[in-house]
């Protein structure tokens, strides 16, 4: 089968993946993955490569900082997940994403590091979680509001020096902050949340990255899956599940958002594609420096995504979408309070 998915430049320094992603974290932690089997997962990344889609996205949350042994917490499975289809001959098949910075502390609040001996030490745990003598795409995943963003990237780049990592990415950066970091060394990449009901970004990170020539890996571009369609009431999410905690999932908040889903039911009925298709056609169509990583743990759920790619709004289509969903349309915080103050630290500047 031919890919479904391109392959096209990621970035300005020579880093190519597939136009879209695949978010691996909520395989192991988050969205209750105790629901699918690490067979199953497995699976999905296999039919993943069948269908185009290269570029496999993991992170590494560490877990109490004061240990030796850097002990991983909810994440690391996601890590050695990727390493199991890695093995047997497939490394050169896949663009391996994965991030460091996010620590949780002993009693289960988040910090961010981002010194230069945390840098080194986290890179080299992750290494060996994946079974790679490199990845091709490290990312911090929060700007340490305690270390200058040039420190932290000074020290990435001697891995990439080292040949331990081959391309620098930043997620959840502010534009002042990508600016200095940029001028340490080419970042070939900012993830960030955007999708129909998270928009923020285009204000400000968005257009700097373009005038730099960095390319946008979008998460969370289904809205954490409320965007499909598929959840219609806040009993659909298991009690586990983190979502119960994120604000526009709230008792309060969850029905007016509901509304903006039916929305996007209404346009695509009228195209004939599912809600999500829709959702990720209309981030396909920002340009072809913007890659969603919409994760999943289901093979039919994989290929609707990889549907996505194909799905061509018109000029018509895309100003109905704009309309109906501006900038902060969606009601609540996009994470819980602990976890929205190191967004919002990380992209202060």
């Amino acid at each position: 089968m031919a890919p479904t998915i391109p392959t096209r430049p990621l970035g300005a320094q020579g880093l190519k993946a597939s136009a879209q992603g695949l978010g691996c974290m909520g395989m192991s932690a988050f969205y209750t993955a105790g629901e699918v089997s690490e067979e199953e997962s497995l699976k999905v990344i296999a039919r993943a490569h069948e269908l185009g889609v290269t570029m496999l996205d993991t992170a590494d949350f560490a877990l109490h900082p004061e240990e030796p042994n850097m002990r991983h917490g909810p994440s690391r499975d996601c890590s050695l997940l990727a390493a199991k289809a890695l093995t047997g001959g497939n490394r050169d098949k896949y663009v391996v994403a994965t991030k460091f910075a996010n620590v949780i502390n002993a009693d289960g609040s988040m910090s961010v590091r981002g010194d230069p001996a945390y840098v080194r030490q986290a890179c080299e745990k992750s290494l060996k979680d994946l079974g790679s003598d490199s990845v091709e795409l490290y990312y911090q995943h929060r700007v340490d509001p305690k270390t200058p963003i040039e420190e932290t990237v000074k020290a990435m780049a001697e891995l990439v020096k080292e040949g331990k990592v081959r391309f620098l990415g930043l997620s959840e950066v502010g534009p002042e902050d990508l600016r200095k970091a940029h001028a340490v060394h080419p970042i070939s990449a900012v993830q960030l949340e955007w999708s129909l009901w998270e928009r923020s970004a285009e204000r400000d990170v968005i257009p700097v990255c373009r005038e730099l020539g960095i390319g946008i890996v979008a998460y969370s571009p289904l809205g954490r899956g409320f965007l499909t369609g598929q959840i219609k009431s806040r009993d659909d999410l298991p009690e586990d599940d983190f979502r119960r905690h994120a604000p526009r999932f709230s008792a309060e908040n969850f029905d007016k958002n509901l509304e903006l889903v039916r929305k996007v039911e209404e346009i695509a009925s009228k195209k004939q594609v599912s809600p999500g298709q829709i959702a990720l056609g209309w981030l396909h169509a920002q340009g072809e420096d913007v890659f969603p990583i919409p994760g999943t743990r289901r093979i039919n759920r994989l290929e609707e995504n990889v549907g996505g790619f194909a799905v061509k709004l018109s000029q018509e289509e895309l100003d109905e979408i704009d309309a109906a969903f501006p900038e902060d349309v969606a009601v609540g915080e996009r994470y819980p309070e602990a976890h929205m103050k190191s967004a919002h630290d990380s992209r202060k500047s």
